[in-house]
């Protein structure tokens, strides 16, 4: 009876960790990403396709592209960098999904340092 009580909550305990991933829905799209800095709200707006990605920030456009590792990771890479740190490429991980957002981490490929934030899926 232990055993059976012990397997009950184990199961129950990690069906509160499994957390959505539907990643292939948030391939193409447009999508808007928020984020403070310095108390101020910075928006960027993207539309991506399966090997684009073109964004615009501050009025400012610039493309990537994108070269996807599975389902929820994918590395980016400004095909008109501007100077040494727009060269180095971005890797993308989608932590979890829901209906119309997602989060997700990022840093340049090769380096621990790893940011969070969430995007949303404004159209398809």
């Amino acid at each position: 009876m232990k055993k059976i009580v012990f397997g009950l909550a184990l199961i129950g305990l990690t069906s509160c960790y499994n957390q959505e991933r539907n990643c292939a829905h948030f391939k193409t799209g447009t999508f808007v990403f928020e984020q403070e800095i310095d108390g101020v709200k910075h928006s960027s707006t993207f539309v991506r396709n399966d090997s684009i990605e073109i964004e615009t920030y501050n009025g400012k456009t610039d493309t990537a592209s994108i070269r996807w590792i599975n389902d929820c990771e994918y590395v980016l890479e400004k095909l008109h960098p501007k100077n040494m740190q727009e060269k180095k490429a971005v890797h993308m991980k989608i932590l979890n999904t829901s209906e119309n957002e997602y989060n997700f981490e990022y840093g340049i490929v090769g380096s621990k340092t790893k940011e969070k934030g969430t995007i949303k899926k404004v159209a398809n």
